[in-house]
Parts: structure tokens; C-alpha cells; sequence
């Protein structure tokens, strides 16, 4: 089939688009789940060699074979059926592919899958998809907190309303809610980044039982083998570790599945302090409030029916990774519960594919953040606009908490009647009657005029917003540093 029709065999992410990206792609495909899978292979083949459990030559053999262009993972998807999970087609066609390229007949089959099962295999190349895609997630994580970061030093005086249940509470700064948001997406990075990606080496049943035999009765000494240093089961698994770059385990983990459920949680995690930020930014970016826009960029934000319309996209996508991520979490957590005997019977299976769209999703809401971190444009005289609104009212806890002990015993009860009685005026004459009440319940040799105004200031009822932005920033210095790392260094 030619033309367009040629693509319609295929998901290309049509009813996904905050993971419909080419580096997402890339990293959590169909074509990066092979490799993956390929990868873990040639990584056990190596270290089968080094141990002289495998021919001498073997390792170069199998890497060459793994390579993923060879392979059709359409094809492989349907025999799938058949096992139940892509190893074992895909092995078929490995295997075919030694066999094809050792040429000098060293006998490098025998390095392919030898005491391995495919939860081995599989589990541990979906840590390694894994690991691939937390890296360039944390790159642009590291670029958005750096962006965020910025924001809070530009706009550390520039004040703006704070809202308790929809309504203005008191003022704050713009600088302290980008802390804020910086604060959550650097607690849940960093969260994301303890999580350890084991290795798995098990075996049928989680007891290395093969492996004890191969490395028990294998002497090392057959023809063509290099020669071996006593060596376990258990070491091979940490010597796979190593190859892969995956954390070493102490035992198989075949129905624990916490490390799963811990880098799922993870993931919702980050998801989660991005999907605050993006609730904020629609929020604040309202024509009626107009205090944030999204970055503008040619097609972006456009209504297929009203030409005058900027819709902020890149943050309904972010808040749609979050709305979707808590299940996919919730899934591997369902499947964790229900792992029955050494190998369960389907919950294995029901992992997959939420752990792979937590990835997506999260790798593609974390590339879209950076993004609206680094453009965000800011609106002051709106800000400074919308928490006039309120007028002196918005600092009536202030004024109570410094009058009250003027007043005596029912000084509370008289400043909320001058609240109450101003909320009966009309808005735009709401200041004046508020200051005139004050006036009136206290005396000026009391409270000289200039203080009371400096009570209404709203500038001088900031709290500690400073020095808990300094905390947030001197607890996280490593989301806060400019990275010398950018786009082009995260891994493809």
C-alpha cells in the first residue's frame, strides 16, 4: 500500500497527543520495546562469554544479531498470541538470525537465552525502556524547575491575589506560587530519580534452578570456551545488572512486584505536580483573569470555528496526562495484589501496557512543561488589577490581628462588623467606607493614619513568602542550578 493509506496500519498516537511526539516514540515504541528486549540478550550472551559459560566469539555473534532492524515487530505483535508475551517469537527469529551469522560455526546459540525465562527477559528490558525514558524525562524536568526557578527570582515582589476556595484570601507574590510549583515537580523528580530499575534473573519459577546447573556442571574447559572462574547464578544476575546499567537485586522479584508499583507511583507523581501547575496556569490565563498566557507558536491554539480564540493547549494536554496517569498507577497496583504462585495468570500480562503509557505519558507532559516553563508570559498590571479588586477588604486579617488587642474584649466582634457592614456597600465604594469604619473604631492617637494605611498595604502582608521561597530553592539545588545538559544530550 502507498500514499497516506500506508500509515493507517498502525498507532501513531492519532487520539493521544500529549505523548504523539518523535523522541516518545522513540523511547517507549514498539521498535524500543524490541530493542530492549534485544538489548537484555546480547547483554546475558556477553556474560555468559566472560564467564566461559559461552563460547569464545559468541557474544560478538548474538549482539549482532540483536540488532533491531532486522526484526518485524508487527509480525512478532500477532505470534505473540501464541506464548503470550513477545519473547518467545521474538526468540525464534534471534535464534534463526545466529544461526545465520555464525559463520564459523563456534556454536553461539548456545549463548541465547540459556537458563533465562521470558519474565527474565521481559522484565528486566522494560527497567531498561525505563530507565531510557526517566532520563530524557528528567532533562526536561531539570529545564522546567531551571525555567520555574527563574520566574520566582523575576517576580519575587511582584504581588497578585491568592484564592482559598475560589475566592481571594490574601495577597501573595507570583514569585512564591512559581516556587511553589517548582517546589512539587522537584520533590516528585526527585523521587522519580531514587527509584531503583532491577535487573530480573529468576528463571521458570524464581529459584535460578537452571542457572545453578549450568554454572554447576559447566567446567569450562570444552573447545572453544574461554576459560571460567567459579562463578553462581546469583552472580550472573548482578553481572547482567551491570551490563544493563539496571540496580543489582538480592533475590528475583517475579511476584513482587513493588519496584513496578514504586516507579508507577513515581511516575504519577510527577505527573501530578505537573498537572498543578497546568490547573493554574488555565485558571490564570482566563480572559477574565488574564494574569498568565502560554507561549504563542504558529498553529498552536487554534479553534477549528473562532479565529479569535488562543486556546492554552500545552496546558490542557499536561492536565490531561495527570487526569489519566492515577489509574494506569492504580492498574500496576490491581496486578501487584493479584500475582498468584511464581507465575500469575494474566496480572503479569495487565501490567504492560500501563506501564508503558505511564511512561508516555509522562515523558511527553514533561517535555510539554519545559516548554510552557520557559515561555510563560507574565502579566503584573493584571495581577496588581485582580487583587485590587477586593479593595482594604483583603487585608482584614491583617487588621484584626494588629486592632483587635486595641479594642479590648470585643475587638474581633467590632472589626468583623466593619467587614460586614462594607460588604453591604456597593463594590466601588467598599474602600472608602472600610477605611471610614476603621477610622471610627479607632482613635488616632490609637493608630496614626499613616499606620492604618500601612496596614492596607497589601505589600506589607506577605509573610515569610521570601524565606520560604529560599528554603524551597536551598532544598532542592539541584533542580534550581542551570543544567549544562540540554535537549541534544538526552538519550535516543
Amino acid at each position: 500500500m502507498t500514499g497516506p493509506e500506508s500509515r493507517l496500519d498502525g498507532d501513531v498516537g492519532l487520539l493521544a497527543p500529549v505523548s504523539a511526539s518523535p523522541l516518545v516514540a522513540i523511547l517507549t515504541g514498539d521498535g524500543a520495546v524490541l530493542a530492549a528486549i534485544l538489548a537484555v540478550e546480547a547483554a546475558w550472551a556477553s556474560v555468559l562469554e566472560k564467564a566461559g559459560l559461552a563460547p569464545a566469539g559468541s557474544a560478538a555473534v548474538v549482539t549482532a544479531a540483536a540488532d533491531v532492524s532486522r526484526y518485524d515487530a508487527g509480525d512478532i505483535a500477532v505470534r505473540a498470541q501464541g506464548g503470550g508475551n513477545p519473547v518467545i517469537p521474538l526468540l525464534a527469529d534471534l535464534r534463526a538470525q545466529v544461526k545465520k551469522l555464525d559463520t564459523g560455526n563456534i556454536g553461539a546459540i548456545r549463548a541465547v537465552h540459556t537458563s533465562l525465562t521470558s519474565q527474565d527477559v521481559l522484565d528486566s528490558a522494560l527497567m531498561l525502556l525505563a530507565r531510557n525514558a526517566i532520563a530524557a524525562l528528567l532533562a526536561d524536568v531539570h529545564s522546567a524547575t531551571t525555567a520555574l526557578a527563574s520566574l520566582a527570582e523575576q517576580h519575587a515582589d511582584t504581588l497578585c491575589v491568592g484564592r482559598s476556595l475560589t475566592q481571594h484570601s490574601l495577597p501573595v507574590t507570583f514569585g512564591l506560587r512559581t516556587a511553589q510549583w517548582f517546589h512539587g515537580l522537584a520533590a516528585a523528580a526527585r523521587k522519580l530519580e531514587s527509584v531503583p530499575l532491577p535487573v530480573q534473573s529468576g528463571g521458570a519459577a524464581g529459584t535460578l534452578a537452571s542457572g545453578t546447573v549450568l554454572t554447576e556442571t559447566s567446567s569450562g574447559r570444552e573447545t572453544g570456551r574461554t576459560p571460567r572462574t567459579a562463578v553462581s547464578a546469583l552472580d550472573l544476575s548482578d553481572r547482567l545488572a551491570a551490563r544493563l546499567g539496571l540496580t543489582p537485586t538480592p533475590a528475583p522479584w517475579h511476584t513482587n512486584r513493588f519496584a513496578v508499583t514504586s516507579l508507577g507511583d513515581a511516575l504519577a507523581g510527577v505527573t501530578d505536580a505537573l498537572g498543578k501547575i497546568a490547573a493554574d496556569i488555565l485558571f490564570l490565563s482566563r480572559p477574565e483573569v488574564a494574569e498568565l498566557a502560554e507561549p504563542r507558536a504558529a498553529g498552536r491554539g487554534v479553534s477549528s470555528a473562532m479565529p479569535q480564540k488562543q486556546n492554552p493547549v500545552l496546558s490542557v494536554l499536561v492536565r490531561s496526562a495527570a487526569l489519566q496517569a492515577p489509574n494506569l498507577a492504580a492498574q500496576l497496583h490491581q496486578a501487584a495484589a493479584s500475582f498468584n504462585d511464581e507465575r500469575p495468570d494474566g496480572a503479569w500480562h495487565s501490567e504492560w501496557q500501563a506501564f508503558r503509557e505511564l511512561l508516555r505519558l509522562s515523558l511527553g507532559a514533561a517535555g510539554l512543561a519545559r516548554e510552557l516553563a520557559e515561555g510563560l508570559q507574565v502579566f503584573p498590571g493584571a495581577m496588581r488589577h485582580n487583587l485590587d479588586l477586593s479593595g482594604p477588604l483583603l487585608l482584614s486579617e491583617a487588621v484584626t490581628s494588629a486592632l483587635a488587642p486595641l479594642l479590648g474584649e470585643d475587638g474581633r466582634d467590632r472589626l468583623q462588623a466593619a467587614v460586614d457592614q462594607t460588604l453591604l456597600a456597593p463594590a466601588a465604594e467598599q474602600g472608602a467606607t472600610y477605611r471610614r469604619l476603621l477610622r471610627e473604631a479607632v482613635t488616632e492617637d490609637q493608630l496614626s493614619d499613616q499606620r492604618l494605611e500601612e496596614l492596607l498595604d497589601p505589600a506589607n502582608y506577605l509573610g515569610q513568602s521570601h524565606e520560604i521561597s529560599r528554603r524551597i530553592f536551598a532544598a532542592f539545588p539541584e533542580f534550581s542550578a542551570k543544567q549544562t545538559q540540554g535537549t541534544e544530550g538526552r538519550p535516543v
